[in-house]
């Protein structure tokens, strides 16, 4: 599955041909921003979360965030919990280090965070260790069909500096 579902899934939008791959591993931020020469910020990673009953909440947020646990909590009323790579297998039909919104094994709830709005474009996976896609925020919320944006991350570079200048 992986790769080639996420390429069946791009082909609705005639975008299949638009997938990079890599020769090296893009399978973490680092190492995605590496491969494609951008900031590790540019990198939108796929988190996945356990949901209501069996299913997985996938939330995708600039290379730079994390996860704010009272943030995802308000969000979503519940704690955060992450799946195991198994259950992130199971949920997505991606591997850790390819986990992308696209061409999920599953019909699974995903939410775009604001970290990535400050960005024209940015990188997601695309279902393997070494492939990636270069999309506008517009695009990642119409190809992964997101529920909504959600602010459920901190640490990233423009919240530090709003209570910079706040302060």
């Amino acid at each position: 599955m992986s790769i080639e579902s996420v390429r069946e899934h791009f082909k609705q939008w005639d975008r299949e041909q638009d997938i990079m791959e890599f020769e090296v591993s893009s399978a973490t931020v680092e190492l995605a921003a590496a491969a494609i020469g951008v900031e590790p910020a540019r990198i939108a990673k796929t988190l996945s979360f356990r949901g209501e009953g069996e299913t997985a909440i996938l939330v995708v947020a600039a290379g730079d965030a994390k996860i704010d646990n009272k943030k995802f909590r308000h969000t979503f009323g519940m704690k955060a919990r992450m799946l195991t790579a198994d259950e992130v297998l199971e949920q997505t039909g991606h591997a850790i280090g390819g986990v992308c919104p696209f061409g999920l094994k599953n019909k699974l709830d995903v939410y775009l965070d604001v970290s990535m709005k400050r960005f024209e474009t940015l990188f997601p996976a695309c279902g393997s260790t070494n492939s990636a896609i270069e999309l506008t925020c517009e695009e990642i919320a119409l190809y992964s069909f997101a529920k909504d944006w959600v602010d459920v991350c901190k640490g990233w570079a423009d919240e530090e500096e709003l209570k910079e200048n706040a302060g």
